[in-house]
């Protein structure tokens, strides 16, 4: 008689000791892409994407980077985000300007009306934050954000 293996079972059979569960990058994913998921409406009524949005997050921070910078930053594939940053510039959220030391290069920047619908959407964003967070202790989540830092650092290919 043939048992039905359970999915932590299955898990073991392919996995060995590092059930998915446990896998951090897929739990990261999984955390990621709910909280993506969580902003999708009000992204949706502002014309963006997650690509956009990261796009005005990192710019909101760090205005004025240049084009390879914001896609590292913004962790989106750079032609990717060239198509992003197109749509973010016809509709008048960024605008593009040659650096004055190196003409090859272009800096991104926010415009006012990008910041204005960064700031619309940074309420739904905080929330979500709080959300995950919720019946996490201050230290424990001090303590995630440091881990979070070395694991980047570990794996890191850019200076910054």
């Amino acid at each position: 008689m043939n048992k039905a293996l359970t999915n932590k079972e299955k898990q073991q059979a392919i996995l060995g000791d590092q059930l998915l569960d446990d896998f951090a990058p897929y739990l990261m994913n999984r955390i990621m892409g709910r909280y993506n998921e969580s902003l999708r409406q009000k992204m949706t009524s502002l014309d963006l994407t997650t690509p956009k949005m990261r796009a005005l997050a990192v710019l909101s921070a760090l205005d004025g980077i240049f084009i390879n910078e914001l896609a590292v930053y913004a962790v989106v594939e750079q032609s990717t985000l060239s198509r992003a940053l197109d749509q973010l510039s016809t509709d008048g959220l960024v605008k593009r300007e040659i650096d004055s030391i190196d003409t090859r290069a272009t800096r991104i920047y926010l415009t006012k009306t990008g910041l204005e619908a960064f700031k619309s959407l940074w309420p739904d964003m905080l929330s979500n934050y709080n959300e995950m967070f919720k019946n996490i202790d201050k230290d424990e989540k001090s303590q995630f954000i440091v881990t979070l830092r070395k694991i980047l650092t570990n794996i890191r290919k850019h200076e910054f």
